[in-house]
């Protein structure tokens, strides 16, 4: 149990070993146990920590009868593996007003954190992705909060609805209006919204007398599998074009479902290319004498 809470234990769960406070306290004396925080003990010197031990005495020591503390903030991103801190001072947040204070730990108070909010992750309580997020936008520039959601994205953590679900619930928290800049400036996860990229591309087919595709047509391509969407489908030709905005189609998991995709349409019968939007939108010359060879 100790090595599984990174040598951190509350008096509790001492207790719950069958030692008794005096027992614990002989300990200390002893040697045998460091006490970290008020009620909360290390099996090593604190010193001697490592960063997931600091982070759970933090939770630990901020964790009341009537509440559940949650790492957050910047500690809980770098939990999530969101963004990197080097900070010795560890973040936690309360629900409520609690006005406890505690050497080494920054405690932010909410009075609308949720249960639905927190998660744990190795015996640590955090607040989940999306809150994470939200409270790393009241700390850091806009380009941090940017560089967290991209992280998210690549480790396949990226959530939009869970994201919309914070900024609706929580209208006047610190971080909701940069959150909310940096979706509306970035585009999360595509720089080009369905809409925007259809109207491109069916205005680039008109310009090139090329037929008009059917846009994300359902294709079932017979292997028992779910039904595939491309972006455009030209049926009679058996011609699926599909096109990648670098920012979404750059994550690893994207780039394996592409992949994926594109193998159940070949094996199908289908012919699929892949061009980008900045083909389409810069070079599209090159993308029409492609699709007049392919469209015949």
């Amino acid at each position: 149990m100790a090595v599984e809470s990174h040598l951190v234990l509350a008096l509790e769960e001492l207790a719950a070993l069958g030692l008794s406070a005096r027992a614990v306290q002989h300990r200390v004396t002893a040697g045998r146990l460091q006490r970290v925080h008020r009620g909360v003990y290390s099996l090593v010197p604190q010193n001697a920590l490592n960063v997931r031990g600091r982070y759970r005495a933090a939770v630990l020591a901020c964790t009341g009868t009537r509440h559940t503390a949650a790492l957050s903030h910047r500690s809980a991103a770098d939990l999530h593996g969101l963004r990197a801190c080097h900070r010795r001072t560890v973040e936690v947040i309360v629900p409520g007003r609690s006005t406890h204070r505690h050497q080494g730990i920054q405690v932010h108070r909410s009075i609308n954190l949720a249960p639905d909010d927190i998660t744990v992750i190795d015996g640590i309580a955090v607040t989940t992705v999306a809150r994470t997020q939200l409270d790393l936008a009241s700390v850091v520039p806009p380009r941090g909060v940017e560089r967290a959601l991209d992280q998210s994205e690549i480790l396949g953590l990226f959530d939009l609805n869970a994201l919309i679900d914070q900024l609706q619930r929580n209208p006047q928290h610190p971080g909701a209006g940069r959150l909310r800049g940096v979706l509306n400036r970035y585009g999360v996860g595509s720089e080009i919204t369905d809409s925007e990229l259809e109207e491109r591309f069916l205005g680039f087919c008109r310009a090139h007398a090329f037929p008009t595709p059917e846009w994300h047509g359902a294709i079932d391509p017979g292997d028992g599998g779910l039904l595939l969407r491309p972006d455009a489908v030209w049926r009679d030709q058996k011609l699926a074009v599909e096109i990648d905005g670098e920012r979404f189609h750059r994550t690893r998991g994207a780039f394996h479902a592409d992949r994926t995709r594109d193998q159940r349409l070949v094996a199908a019968g289908w012919r699929v290319i892949r061009t980008t939007w900045h083909q389409l939108t810069k070079r599209p010359e090159e993308l029409a004498a492609v699709l007049w060879r392919l469209l015949g």
